[in-house]
């Protein structure tokens, strides 16, 4: 303590970092509970964004992961914690008041201060401790060594005796929070691949070890507990392991005195590694076992005939009261189509459920299914010709990128957000991962016959991409896209289009763009049966009656305005 009577600082050393609590057996009475110290949102780590790569980014839910680990990203860890806000003074019962004075001392006297050793928060103003000395913490805001547990000479562990070294005094040991500190830092420097001051510093230590100077038997233990030991084949050394002494070539005699300790047990012998695969299912029984003995006349074939009459809720009782009827209720033919919509969460349970019955169609559309389970579950439904992603996010709509879909029909993706040029390229253009000796490469919706695309951000770029990697469109959705106009229609009706000859269905509703001068293009399409032109602003109902009248090979009926069909 100086002549003012304040608290001295002192700079950060292993004994003035934060420091564990104490047990509850070892503080003294009136000693509190350690608080959870916040963000200070202000260091270097707390205004950066997450990295997205670390394995607590790809826990996160935005990221795609499941969100179990409630874990920040690791390049935001803050450095300086700071008090809750909602910490006060544990003697006079109030906050800290620092902001409402001016000078440094009697700032410091109304800001709250958390002893590493007793976790008491208290205002240094309100100690009353005659002469008495605190530690502050220079490292960590509003932490020190308050003045009562100085003066009382507690610590938060048992002292070990200081590391005495042949050429200077003793070296006391860091503690754990100074190690795991500087291991952060470490950590951050070489993601940023800023060279480290302490690489630096041990590579000279290396350099002046290998020039020929000789440690001590007590200052040996100290490099090797800072970290740092002798490479074995870097300096040419040879450790005997008998006598526990390194020995150089040449020298003439022992060079380093190592007390390592005892050797560590021997390794297990390793075995040899199986796969154990589970057998294969029995087949499937062609009776029904009864009680008495017998079977029932009726086969499986005839009962499964039954079951096609049953919907999904009375397929699961039927599959409660028999282990055969449980087994009969899995086929595939049985569920030809699985509707999972609108649930916030899907279970492994349902999953597995959904890979086992193999339906034909799959409704994933408003679910809150993430990338990995939708993978999951595309490489598992080879035969999967129809499925619903309407209202998902794209970062799961993204998993369509990487799984083969060899027999899709159907694809519905309505009312995506986000979904811009860029990813719709990454979803038509083919896999890049093609196996060596492939020469043809085929689009991922080279089959795709109806496609659903309302509410998206579609370009003239984007058609462009789908005309090329999707030739076989009979039924095409692109209703309320903004950015849709004439120019789509003339690129969609073009000679050079391959869905002009295909295309049977379009639907532009809610297309505001589109105006009267491309309702001729139309007639170039000859197999279209239907045209939604619904909702379309600027489109006057009495060019669509003519276009009704003239239309392609034969005239359209109009049941509502701007809806024109032709019977088949």
């Amino acid at each position: 303590m100086d002549g003012s009577g304040s608290p001295r600082k002192r700079e950060a050393g292993p004994s003035a970092l934060l420091t564990p609590p104490m047990s509850s057996s070892s503080r003294g009475p009136g000693a509190g509970a350690r608080r959870r110290r916040t963000r200070c949102r202000r260091c270097r780590a707390c205004v950066r964004t997450e990295c997205g790569d670390c394995h607590f980014c790809r826990d996160m839910k935005k990221f795609g992961g499941p969100g179990r680990m409630k874990q920040s990203c690791l390049l935001r860890q803050c450095t300086a914690p700071v008090l809750p806000h909602t910490a006060v003074c544990l003697l006079c019962g109030e906050a800290g008041k620092e902001d409402t004075v001016e000078g440094e001392e009697e700032k410091f006297g109304l800001s709250l201060m958390e002893c590493t050793i007793c976790n008491e928060i208290v205002h240094p103003g309100c100690l009353k401790m005659g002469k008495a000395e605190g530690v502050i913490n220079a490292e960590i805001p509003n932490c020190w060594e308050c003045p009562r547990c100085t003066q009382e000479g507690r610590t938060s562990k048992k002292p070990k005796p200081p590391l005495a070294s042949a050429e200077g005094p003793a070296v006391p040991s860091p503690s754990p929070q100074r190690e795991k500190l500087e291991r952060f830092k470490r950590m951050c420097q070489l993601l940023e691949r800023v060279p480290d001051t302490s690489s630096s510093s041990s590579d000279s230590d290396s350099d002046s070890d290998s020039s020929g100077t000789s440690l001590s038997e007590d200052e040996a233990p100290s490099e090797a507990r800072n970290g740092r030991r002798p490479a074995r084949g870097s300096s040419g050394e040879k450790e005997n392991r008998g006598g526990r002494r390194a020995v150089r070539p040449g020298s003439g005699g022992p060079l380093l005195s190592w007390p390592l300790g005892p050797a560590p047990p021997p390794r297990p012998p390793q075995l040899e590694r199986h796969v154990v695969r589970p057998p294969p299912r029995s087949p499937e029984p062609d009776t029904l076992p009864l009680a008495a003995g017998s079977d029932h006349p009726l086969p499986r074939a005839a009962w499964l005939r039954v079951f096609q009459h049953l919907g999904p809720r009375d397929l699961c009782i039927c599959m409660r009261v028999c282990r055969t009827w449980s087994r009969w209720c899995y086929d595939k033919r049985l569920w030809p189509r699985m509707d999972l919509s609108r649930r916030k969460s899907l279970t492994p349970p349902m999953l597995s459920g959904v890979v086992r019955r193999q339906p034909r169609a799959l409704d994933l559309s408003w679910t809150g299914v993430s990338k990995k389970q939708l993978m999951w579950l595309l490489n598992r439904l080879q035969g999967l010709q129809e499925l619903v992603l309407s209202g998902c996010s794209w970062l799961s709509v993204s998993a369509l990128g990487s799984a083969p879909l060899p027999a899709l029909r159907l694809l519905d993706l309505r009312w995506i957000e986000d979904v811009k040029d860029s990813q719709l390229r990454e979803l038509l253009l083919p896999p890049t991962d093609t196996k060596p000796g492939q020469t043809e490469s085929r689009g991922r919706l080279q089959g795709v016959a109806e496609l659903r695309l309302a509410g998206l951000e579609l370009t003239d770029a984007s058609l462009r991409l789908l005309l090329r990697h999707a030739p076989q469109l009979s039924a095409l959705d692109l209703s309320h896209c903004a950015h849709v106009g004439d120019p789509s229609v003339h690129l969609l009706t073009a000679p050079t289009s391959p869905l002009r000859e295909t295309l049977v269905h379009l639907n532009l509703a809610g297309c505001h763009r589109l105006t009267d001068h491309c309702l001729p293009l139309f007639r170039r399409c000859p197999r279209l049966r239907r045209l939604d032109l619904r909702s379309c602003r600027q489109l006057s109902p009495e060019a669509c009656a003519r276009l009704a009248a003239a239309g392609p090979p034969g005239p359209f009926r109009c049941p509502e305005e701007k809806l024109l069909l032709k019977d088949s």
